[in-house]
């Protein structure tokens, strides 16, 4: 399978997860500080609805502030009841829209990280297959990823994760699950605790 095809899977896995919450679980704050369950799960909406002229006509009204147009067409979105975002994913998983300069790695690492966004505070784990992890952490180590989903360069380390074949970098060793590390190469703080190695103190506080 292809990327298009792994991330028509990661949404039809999210689909089931939410179909799973209970009301009370759609409130939980998510990572994310301006989103609970339910606005991520709009968010994730988002890149199999948009269309060219919501895209141009939004951005317009938010005088080309990019983080300003995602919110408001989050903001649209989130007014769709849970069973209607459920739908949406599930029947419009296989929609291929790729954004500008990170392509279809943008959308596919958004999926990966921010189902773990609301996996953390419900208290819940990912039990899938973690080398489904693989292409994102090559993508979060690229330029690419300057553009939306880390605004600095890496740290001089050589990261390392521990339970797929993957590595990147030279100097002192990071050594931690595949999602652990694509959560502080994307500064969030959730999962630090689970690095170690002798570089891992320089990337907590990179992260941080």
């Amino acid at each position: 399978m292809g990327t298009w095809d792994d991330l028509a899977e990661e949404r039809r896995a999210t689909a089931d997860l939410l179909e799973g919450l209970t009301p009370e679980q759609w409130g939980v704050q998510t990572l994310c500080p301006a989103w609970d369950v339910h606005a991520m799960a709009a968010h994730l909406t988002v890149p199999c609805t948009f269309t060219a002229g919501e895209l141009v006509t939004t951005l317009a009204r938010a005088r080309g502030n990019v983080d300003r147009a995602a919110l408001r067409m989050v903001e649209r979105r989130a007014a769709q009841s849970p069973a209607e975002l459920i739908a949406v994913l599930r029947e419009r998983a296989e929609v291929r829209k790729a954004p500008p300069i990170v392509g279809v790695m943008g959308p596919y690492t958004d999926a990966l990280i921010h189902l773990h966004d609301m996996l953390i505070p419900l208290g819940m784990r990912d039990s899938r297959p973690a080398d489904r992890w693989r292409p994102s952490l090559d993508f979060l180590v690229s330029a690419r990823a300057r553009v939306g989903f880390r605004t600095a360069a890496l740290p001089d380390v050589q990261l390392v994760a521990t339970d797929i074949d993957w590595s990147h970098g030279d100097g002192p060793v990071v050594e931690a699950p595949a999602p652990a590390l694509a959560m502080a190469m994307t500064r969030r703080t959730a999962r630090l605790d689970e690095l170690s190695g002798p570089g891992a103190e320089v990337l907590r506080e990179w992260s941080a």
